[in-house]
């Protein structure tokens, strides 16, 4: 029977899987649990829904934060996955459901190799100029505060798929891609490689979101801390990880529950929603000028990639976009975990 790769997504309510074939990379088998309550248990029924593992050669999992220590997929073993957990207080919404996936894994198919595939690795070879902040430079050198860029996984998938569509090599393309769902992220892509994007050293930078602010001024955040006199600092992460964004603006924390009450013209909501597509219209003219002309603009996401009110609002009037080709590729991060880890398992037995 053929090897195959089990490729691990997991959220902080959810978990989806996917089973593909080593060499095909044909799907297996699936599933998405929603309301995720206890990743271990998740992880159980998944295992029990698949059935006959024999065939499995390795499991991918998505992680979103690896820092600058993790920028290659990296096969994750008691002895690491530690150093690893460090990131979670960078990627609080992530990063402890991601390594719950990992532990789990490790626990109930002893002797597979869990292989992480990191959001942050596609941008590890940013320019300076884009990465470094305009901080104490010792900042960057001693500590490592810089932009790490996140969703790149879903990043590198549609900027492939988009030099398919257009029938031209990666690298003889520019792009700008457009990731938007409950998280957004905006990358330029010159020759196939990322030279900017808006997230940063934590996924709360750049575009609103659902539930974090995106851009913000840094004296609001010593405001508030200031204003808390000095009560639970976990206050100000939950304030802009889990309330801010969209949510703090109308109360709405669900996309399509906005589109909605958008169609009602409810006056916070049309708030939310211009101010959601302002900014990614800001970060499309930045980019813009920064890449000199764009093969194609891609969106994709539950939003990006969804209902196309979205997309047309962002794109309507802007007469820089005209010629730019619009596509809308919806993302398969799984299928490219299952790639990456295909690449590594061959690229470990070349070297052993």
């Amino acid at each position: 029977m053929p090897s195959s790769i089990l490729v691990i997504n997991t959220g902080s309510t959810s978990l989806k899987y996917k089973l593909f074939d080593l060499e095909s990379f044909r799907v297996l088998a699936l599933n998405d649990f929603a309301g995720v309550e206890n990743h271990d248990e998740a992880i159980k029924q998944a295992l029990r829904e698949i059935g006959n593992l024999s065939t499995l050669v390795a499991i991918g999992h998505r992680v979103v934060h690896g820092g600058a220590e993790f920028s290659e997929p990296t096969e994750i073993i008691k002895d690491n996955i530690g150093r690893l957990e460090a990131y979670n207080k960078l990627a609080p919404l992530h990063n402890p459901y991601n390594i719950a996936g990992i532990r789990a894994c490790l626990e109930y198919l002893p002797g597979i190799p869990n292989i992480a595939v990191f959001d942050t690795a596609f941008f590890k070879d940013l320019p300076d100029k884009a990465k470094i902040y305009a901080i104490p430079f010792e900042f960057y050198k001693e500590h490592g505060i810089q932009r790490f860029g996140f969703h790149g996984i879903s990043h590198k998938f549609v900027a492939q798929q988009a030099a398919e569509k257009l029938g031209k090599p990666l690298s003889k393309i520019n792009l700008i891609t457009c990731h938007l769902g409950g998280g957004a992220s905006i990358t330029a892509i010159r020759q196939g490689k990322p030279v900017d994007t808006s997230m940063g050293y934590t996924p709360l930078e750049g575009l609103v979101m659902m539930t974090r602010p995106g851009d913000i001024d840094a004296g609001i955040v010593l405001h508030l801390k200031n204003s808390m006199n000095g009560n639970d600092k976990g206050m100000v992460s939950g304030l802009l990880n889990r309330t801010s964004g969209i949510k703090g603006i109308c109360g709405i924390g669900d996309y399509l529950d906005l589109l909605e009450a958008v169609k009602r013209k409810d006056s916070r909501a049309l708030l939310a929603f211009n101010i959601f597509v302002y900014r990614i219209q800001k970060y499309l003219g930045a980019y813009l000028a920064i890449l000199g002309g764009v093969d194609a603009i891609v969106f994709t996401g539950k939003i990006g990639a969804g209902k196309p009110i979205t997309k047309e609002k962002i794109t309507k009037n802007l007469k820089v976009l005209r010629g730019v080709k619009i596509l809308v590729i919806p993302s398969d991060e799984e299928l490219m975990i299952a790639r990456e880890v295909s690449e590594a398992l061959k690229t470990g037995s070349d070297e052993s």
